[in-house]
């Protein structure tokens, strides 16, 4: 095992609090410190607010009787499909990917913390950027949009469940490959933007059924391959981002951090 040299350890926040213990919050606040980048924040942020322009404009321009269809349609297209995953990919893959990456993951590895309490520190950070910057956005332009009550729920709930899943799902990708951004993409892209749509098999494979399924249920807007019991579609996913933390925290303690 190798160490980093001082002025990687300078630079970086893992590599300053090597000397600390840990306890939960203090390896909250340090992932916080990683994951929260002005560019990332910004730019994605950026991406989620398109959720309350859109609100308005559906409200300004649409029928009443087209307004809570145009939502449901739009927030499955483009909150669910892309935001969700794609901010999540961004800020949960570099939790634990970032450092691995750059070295200075091994402060954080030497620590004599349980590898589960790192994990769940880690994805918790995640959490608390992916969250805001997706569910808000969408709840509120939900709001805006003029749709039904329903709608508005559903988008709340199937977002909220989204970014949990595909939060845990990517921070165990940051740590498992080097290349998660490609890998991440491709999974958003083309496993559930593609090959998941061939039918309601393949779609069951796909985080995206589950979350609309949810939304579709809440609105009462028929959505292709929505075709998951609103129970099996809140719980299946739940258990996808409790299994994927597992797995991250097996990775941490059966791998070498170099």
């Amino acid at each position: 095992m190798t160490t980093p040299t001082s002025p990687t350890a300078g630079s970086n926040p893992a590599a300053r609090s090597r000397g600390r213990t840990g306890t939960g919050g203090e390896l909250y606040g340090l992932f916080l410190s990683i994951l929260g980048t002005r560019g990332r924040i910004v730019g994605l942020g950026l991406l989620s607010l398109i959720s309350v322009l859109v609100g308005v404009v559906f409200r300004a321009q649409l029928d009443p009787a087209d307004q809570l269809e145009s939502w449901t349609k739009f927030a499955n297209t483009f909150g669910l499909s892309l935001v969700a995953p794609v901010v999540a990919l961004m800020f949960a893959s570099a939790a634990l990917g970032g450092p691995a990456e750059d070295g200075t993951l091994v402060y954080l590895w030497l620590r004599p913390v349980s590898r589960l309490r790192l994990a769940l520190a880690a994805y918790a950070a995640s959490l608390t950027y992916v969250a805001p910057l997706v569910v808000i956005p969408l709840g509120v332009g939900a709001l805006l949009s003029g749709a039904e009550r329903g709608a508005v729920t559903g988008t709340v709930a199937s977002a909220t469940i989204a970014v949990m899943t595909y939060s845990g799902i990517f921070l165990w990708l940051g740590l498992r490959t080097r290349r998660s951004l490609a890998w991440g993409l491709a999974y958003i892209l083309i496993w559930e933007g593609f090959v998941a749509m061939a039918g309601k098999s393949a779609a069951r494979l796909a985080i995206r059924a589950y979350t609309r399924s949810l939304l579709a249920d809440s609105s009462g807007v028929d959505l292709r391959l929505a075709t998951i019991t609103p129970a099996y579609a809140a719980i299946v996913p739940l258990v996808v981002a409790v299994v994927a933390v597992l797995l991250t925290a097996r990775r941490l303690r059966t791998t070498e951090v170099t």
